[in-house]
């Protein structure tokens, strides 16, 4: 190496020795959008805390983003790019066909992975010890929400899905939790998502006569069915999973045609009541004079605490990272105290009731 080489060289280096570089895979465009900009908003607010703070054992954090647009061939390409960056740990990201289609390279790659809105079974049954999620499984979730339909009285139950591996498992889950208990699922199948369109779904799921419809997808479809159904004048009680856990769901379907709509989800960002994530809302509102969209964007931010934990602990190899989170248990995080097991699926109680109430408004409902 020439003399001039050497000397432009070392800068980097010492630069690279001075950082900790963390991969953050998100869809900053695409249907989901405003989920990748708040979980982008939220882990640099944190980053820049950590740095303005001296840094993690005297290294500064800087994150690299790439853009998975919600689509599982995008993500293949944002997780390729993130595992030629010289990253050692990845968070993200909201979609679970889309945190499928990254998986294997991040394994391969021998990066960990933290995971935030992927809530699909599968994804953690495949043994992958580098895969960790801060969001809940579709079990739990599927056996949460056949609680609520029972509680709720309902006895001819409609189950409608978009094929999704999120939505169709959620459903799957349900349909079995939902087995033996003197109730008849009237109608189970699945309509396209991206449609524009679903009065044709919407008439065969009147012909059925459900006393109650649970779409388990995402939320710019479920605001479409509540818009149509409130158009076709048909008044069935129309039941969310946590996709519903977005803003926009009123937007598409109109305060109206969404009143009385109820959903499963983890708590609301401003239903959470923990001091940390009070500060962090706080500081969120300070510098984006907003406050997020959503829970799952949060949980982004629930991903960076845990590696940052495991960082400040002296684990900056993803496995001896994975080793440490096993082992966490009960730390306070932004939507409540967090842990993990040996899938690496986040341990703990999330889900609660929603209810759409005048003027849009999600309203927590209180424990039955």
């Amino acid at each position: 190496m020439s003399c001039l080489a050497l000397v432009l060289a070392l800068p980097l280096q010492a630069r690279a020795a001075d950082t900790y570089k963390i991969g953050l895979m998100c869809p900053m465009t695409g249907k989901w959008a405003s989920e990748g900009l708040d979980m982008k908003n939220i882990v640099d607010l944190q980053v820049k805390k950590a740095n303005e703070q001296g840094g993690i054992n005297g290294k500064k954090i800087e994150v690299v983003v790439e853009d998975d647009a919600g689509d599982p061939r995008s993500a293949a390409l944002a997780a390729q790019k993130l595992a030629s960056s010289d990253v050692k740990a990845v968070i993200g990201t909201y979609g679970s066909a889309v945190t499928e289609a990254s998986q294997n390279i991040y394994d391969e790659a021998g990066i960990l992975q933290i995971a935030t809105g992927s809530t699909s079974i599968r994804l953690s049954e495949k043994n992958l010890p580098l895969f960790f999620r801060t969001c809940p499984r579709d079990d739990a979730q599927g056996s949460f929400a056949a609680e609520q339909l029972l509680k709720k009285g309902f006895k001819r139950i409609a189950l409608l899905h978009d094929n999704s591996s999120y939505a169709k498992g959620l459903a799957d889950q349900t349909k079995k939790c939902l087995e033996g208990k003197g109730v008849e699922i009237v109608f189970f199948d699945a309509l396209t998502a991206g449609e524009r369109d679903y009065t044709a779904t919407l008439t065969k799921l009147k012909a059925a006569n459900p006393d109650v419809i649970f779409f388990t997808g995402y939320y710019p479809e479920a605001g479409m069915l509540l818009r149509q159904k409130k158009e076709m004048g048909w008044n069935v009680p129309m039941m969310g999973g946590d996709a519903s856990n977005h803003a926009d769901l009123v937007k598409v379907a109109g305060n109206e045609a969404a009143k009385g709509y109820f959903f499963v989800s983890p708590p609301l960002p401003q239903d959470m009541d923990t001091p940390e994530a009070k500060a962090f809302l706080k500081d969120f509102q300070a510098a984006y004079h907003a406050q997020p969209v959503s829970v799952w964007a949060v949980l982004a931010g629930d991903a960076y605490i845990a590696i940052e934990d495991a960082l400040r602990a002296g684990k900056y190899e993803p496995e001896d990272m994975a080793k440490y989170l096993k082992t966490m248990k009960d730390k306070p995080a932004l939507s409540g105290k967090m842990g993990f097991n040996e899938k690496g699926d986040r341990v703990g109680d999330f889900y609660r009731i929603y209810e759409v109430e005048d003027g849009g408004k999600f309203v927590l409902q209180p424990k039955n």
